[in-house]
């Protein structure tokens, strides 16, 4: 789920300053090569993205769109041997994988997935795979984003939620809209399920405003990301955090987007991502315990690191770093590299 909370909106990405890109495909391959040999010594780099905008958005001037996200791939591409999750998985098992290995993955299921992402994708040759929490599939919203589009559309100065708890809210300016955005994604996210939902239609039918019902994909965009050779994995139905559920609810919001992810593509779903991620946090062992025995291959958090010579299969940390330019890029990746990522 896109966290603005997370996000860093003021960082301009390496799109904006690729004048050292040349230097970086060279010095970059040396430098990763020997943070990650492969096989019996590998570590893999796996990146995470929410959305590839078809244009800057002022609103996240840091969220990736067409031009940054194609820039990063090249770079990448040109540092690392990009290779497909499920056969990363497998050559982890194996003690195969090859050097300077990496994936690229994406969560949630937006529209702009298959729409733009997708094109740049397929020129570049370069395989993904689709996190999608089918719940929201053929018009429906992501809770957060109700939250930014309702702030978005709000016309200022004040948005007043006072009626509903959230008192009144200043949105006069862009860094007010931002502020205002991550308050109350913050005080929503770990609220229960139902009550988080029934906080957000109060909002919405107390502030009266029209908002966009195209943002997530379609079942055909589904299978248009499938027919394409990628990935599609599972991220349960309604996203929720698995840790504040009971374990049969959990079981039944895994198992039940697999099921209707595969009844959409016509194939297994092998692969999985915790929602939100942060282990200890937004998932735990016995979540763990759940993905594995419903015959998942194997599972994403977002902790930062790479995966190194004694995996978890069902803990794959995951990372993307939001640089200006390419030395800084590959040099975040080279140190997430190092890193040791959390597991429950």
């Amino acid at each position: 789920m896109h966290n603005t909370a997370e996000t860093n909106n003021t960082a301009q990405p390496l799109a904006r300053a690729g004048s050292d890109f040349g230097w970086s495909s060279v010095a970059g391959r040396a430098a990763m090569r020997l943070l990650s040999p492969g096989k019996g010594d590998a570590r893999l780099s796996i990146l995470i993205y929410h959305r590839v905008l078809p244009a800057r958005d002022p609103l996240f001037p840091g969220e990736v769109d067409a031009q940054d996200f194609e820039r990063q791939m090249r770079l990448v591409q040109s540092s690392f041997n990009i290779i497909p999750l499920a056969d990363a998985v497998r050559a982890l098992r194996n003690k195969t994988l090859p050097p300077r290995a990496a994936c690229i993955t994406f969560d949630d299921g937006y529209a702009d997935n298959a729409e733009v992402a997708l094109p740049i994708l397929r020129r570049l040759g370069i395989p993904a795979t689709f996190f999608i929490a089918t719940g929201f599939l053929d018009g429906g919203r992501m809770w957060n984003d109700t939250v930014i589009e309702l702030v978005r559309a709000a016309p200022g100065p004040l948005l007043d939620l006072e009626a509903v708890g959230f008192g009144r809210i200043d949105v006069a300016s862009i860094l007010q809209r931002q502020q205002a955005i991550s308050s109350l994604i913050g005080k929503l996210k770990y609220l229960p399920l139902q009550e988080r939902q029934d906080r957000i239609d109060a909002m919405c039918d107390h502030a009266s405003l029209s908002l966009p019902d195209k943002l997530m994909m379609t079942s055909g965009q589904v299978r248009e990301l499938h027919g394409a050779g990628m990935e599609i994995g599972g991220h349960t139905v309604n996203h929720p955090i698995l840790a504040r559920l009971d374990a049969k609810a959990a079981r039944r919001e895994i198992a039940e987007g697999k099921e209707a992810l595969e009844g959409i593509i016509g194939a297994p779903v092998r692969l999985f991502a915790y929602p939100n991620g942060k282990p200890a946090r937004d998932y735990l062992a016995e979540h763990v315990g759940i993905v594995r025995e419903l015959g998942f291959d194997a599972a994403v958090s977002t902790a930062w690191g790479a995966t190194a010579s004694d995996p978890d299969l069902y803990q794959l940390p995951r990372f993307t770093p939001w640089d200006q330019g390419a030395n800084k890029f590959l040099l975040r990746m080279g140190r997430n590299l190092l890193k040791r990522a959390e597991r429950v």
